[in-house]
């Protein structure tokens, strides 16, 4: 999906800025007034302690001033990132050129049509086609999104849903950032787009089996938690619309979906640790919703249908990493759950993927993802294998039950992305696409490898590396150590084109699996979150000295970077082990833990308390406290930071960046880059275009060889 546009060969690209440039660059930062936010102190007391915050202010995006100082700080940063702007053209231009511009996906067939998404050359935006009934027919073109998007700074194309009769579909949009969409019905047929207008919804839409009926989820208009399901009729206004459904506890969310076999619709409500989920027959859509099984603490489960059963994958009975049952469809309590797949210890089953003559499971162990197909008659049991000591691999889109064919996609560190159908019976793949890496990028001239680090309390945390082959590690070589390390979220191991603008400039590249995330287990997760959180920091600054007393490089050479709670990641480590990093870049970062924690209406917050604790707590309040990276920020070096927000993010509020960097600008004792960009036209995700987020990328990149060219 890539190409390679270059006036020079990629070797050649100078790393030193002119001679003349470095000096005036250097005058530049040393003599530049960096922006100063004023102080206005304003006490938060809780639990008998009172905290001052003197940039609470900047929680107001419709303050002219707030406004005004953001876009000071991002005339300060494009004022110091100046020198680097033929740079950061050069690196868009060829992380945009490695991208095959007139490009489709695999198709997939369902309900006789061949759905592709295709990309266009010079679009931003995809375009959703079909087919019916064979790949040779005439194309029909459902969404153009580079032609909706038009005259729109941002512009989201939520899901599609197409109706059982395929003529009609419903689509969901979004064109400021907030995640808040308005859902639309249009004929495929004729292309007309219907009156209805579903407005301030989630996005998530289903569709009856009589085509004439919707059910769509709505979140708090405060809190942007998805809380209701309503039920659509085609044609009726939105205020018409019937509440089938309230999610009233503050730390659930719900949407409702379908399952594979069509048959039922279904309502989930989940929070971090339960889930409950209710469900009618998509035939009748105006029948009384059974509950499938009572939420209880502790206790999670999800369901797909088949034939006569459905089949569940849970925790129950204390199994950690998940084990596989089933029950009849009209007997759905636990009660009643027979097991299928047992629990492992060292095993976690992540999921499964239901076919007429087969079961095929998805399951992670020792930080590799596996996928194991059995026959239901027991002839066939085998695992897929593979040839790389690191890769990732996943069940894709799969349809039909009465096939053998299963579609999976792997990648790995230094393998594009490829989907590829399986045949179960016979073990005969087929490549259907391999994702195109225009230039010369040549697979063989990489090498990847796993690498394990001791944390402090004697865990062996694991690492994905990338580099080029004739990259060789030494102190003097840069290195881009990359972490997560929250809601059990696994950090696969796969290729990116886009870094291989740093691989091509010497940059070693590497994946911390670091506590928090699922990669060795659930386990993995447990013992990340929570009153157990700070064995995420730790692990990641374990795996940052690992590579400098393994000569992989140096802390004058070593660079990281998070984003949203990855972002918190960066703003810990920053705190605990300034002197460890070079440079780090915090995208969206989550980092006034303990403000946020406490303002329930700030949206995702309170379905948050599983995961970080809830301060109202005196014991969570502490604890939080005592990391939260906005409350620790001390008269002390901190390394060359460059951290970026948008002003519409719905899930980390631009003003934890933006007061997090006041605070070190005024706290901070050394001269090192501090800056701070805010996207003002989008949110958590960034710029909405498939070429314009590259911006953002090549000011990253641009960030981290600035600083190697000053050392």
């Amino acid at each position: 999906m890539k190409k390679l546009i270059l006036l020079l060969p990629l070797f050649l690209i100078p790393l030193n800025f002119e001679s003349q440039n470095k000096k005036n660059n250097n005058q530049q930062i040393q003599t530049m007034q960096a922006p100063v936010a004023k102080k206005i102190p304003k006490e938060l007391t809780i639990h008998n302690d009172t905290r001052t915050d003197n940039y609470y202010w900047l929680n107001d995006r419709e303050n002219p001033e707030v406004i005004a100082y953001l876009e000071e700080e991002n005339a300060y940063t494009q004022e110091q990132m100046k020198s680097t702007e033929k740079l950061q053209e050069e690196l868009f231009a060829e992380m945009k050129g490695r991208i095959k511009e007139d490009e489709e996906t695999a198709p997939y067939k369902f309900n006789h049509y061949w759905y592709i998404t295709k990309f266009i050359q010079g679009g931003e935006y995809p375009v959703y086609t079909r087919k019916k009934d064979l790949l040779e027919a005439k194309e029909e073109v459902m969404f153009d999104v580079n032609e909706m998007a038009k005259g729109h700074k941002f512009y989201q194309l939520g899901g599609i849903s197409i109706s059982p009769d395929n003529q009609l579909a419903c689509f969901s949009v979004d064109t400021v950032s907030r995640r808040i969409y308005t859902i639309q019905i249009k004929n495929l047929i004729t292309g007309e787009i219907y009156p209805d207008r579903l407005e301030k919804t989630t996005g998530n839409v289903v569709w009856a089996n009589d085509n004439k009926t919707l059910f769509y989820s709505v979140q708090d208009p405060q809190t942007l938690r998805s809380s209701k399901i309503f039920k659509h009729h085609l044609g009726a206004p939105q205020e018409e619309d019937i509440l089938v459904y309230e999610e009233t506890d503050e730390t659930f969310t719900t949407y409702v979906s379908k399952t594979k076999s069509r048959q039922y619709i279904v309502i989930a409500s989940g929070s971090t640790l339960s889930d409950e989920y209710r469900f009618i027959s998509a035939n009748t859509p105006d029948a009384e919703w059974e509950i499938f099984q009572k939420r209880e603490r502790d206790f999670e489960y999800s369901f797909d249908h088949f034939e006569d059963s459905f089949y569940i994958l849970t925790n129950k009975d204390k199994a950690t990493n998940f084990k596989l049952m089933k029950t009849p469809v009209d007997k759905t309590g636990k009660e009643n759950w027979v097991e299928i797949i047992p629990h492992r210890e060292t095993v976690l089953l992540e999921g499964f993927e239901l076919f007429k003559n087969y079961l095929v499971t998805e399951e992670r162990e020792n930080g590799l993802t596996h996928i194991k197909i059995k026959s239901w008659d027991n002839s066939i049991n085998y695992e897929l294998p593979f040839d790389e000591e690191i890769y990732a691999v996943g069940t894709s889109v799969n349809r039909d039950f009465d096939t053998e064919i299963l579609r999976y996609r792997y990648t790995s560190m230094t393998t594009p992305w490829s989907d590829i159908d399986f045949n179960m019976r016979t073990k005969e793949k087929k490549l259907l696409k391999e994702q195109v890496v225009l230039g010369d990028f040549d697979k063989n001239n990489y090498i990847t490898q796993r690498l394990w680090a001791t944390a402090q309390d004697g865990v062996k945390v694991p690492m994905s590396l990338v580099m080029r082959k004739d990259t060789k590690p030494s102190s003097n070589t840069p290195l881009l150590l990359y972490g997560y390390g929250s809601y059990g979220y696994s950090l696969d191991p796969t290729f990116s084109s886009i870094r291989l603008s740093l691989l091509d400039r010497g940059f070693i590249y590497v994946i911390a699996h670091v506590r928090g995330g699922e990669d060795l287990g659930r386990l993995w997760y447990e013992n990340g979150k929570l009153l157990k959180k700070k064995n995420t920091f730790f692990d990641f600054i374990d795996c940052g000295k690992y590579l400098i007393d393994e000569n992989y490089t140096s802390s004058a050479h070593l660079y990281a970077n998070g984003g949203s709670a990855g972002g918190l990641l960066m703003g810990a480590v920053v705190n605990y082990a300034p002197e460890l990093f070079h440079g780090v870049v915090a995208d969206v970062p989550f980092v006034d833990v303990v403000t946020t924690m406490l303002d329930d209406s700030i949206p995702l917050t309170t379905g948050e308390y599983d995961e970080w604790g809830n301060p109202n707590e005196k014991e969570y309040y502490e604890y939080i406290k005592s990391y939260s990276p906005y409350d620790n920020v001390e008269a002390k070096e901190y390394p060359n930071l460059l951290v970026t927000t948008g002003l519409h993010d719905s899930q980390v509020q631009y003003w934890e960046p933006a007061k997090w960097v006041a605070k070190l600008r005024e706290m901070k004792t050394d001269n090192n880059l501090l800056l701070l960009k805010t996207h003002m036209d989008a949110g958590h995700g960034g710029a909405s275009g498939r070429f314009e987020s590259l911006r953002e990328v090549a000011l990253e990149y641009a960030f981290y060889l600035l600083l190697e060219e000053k050392y």
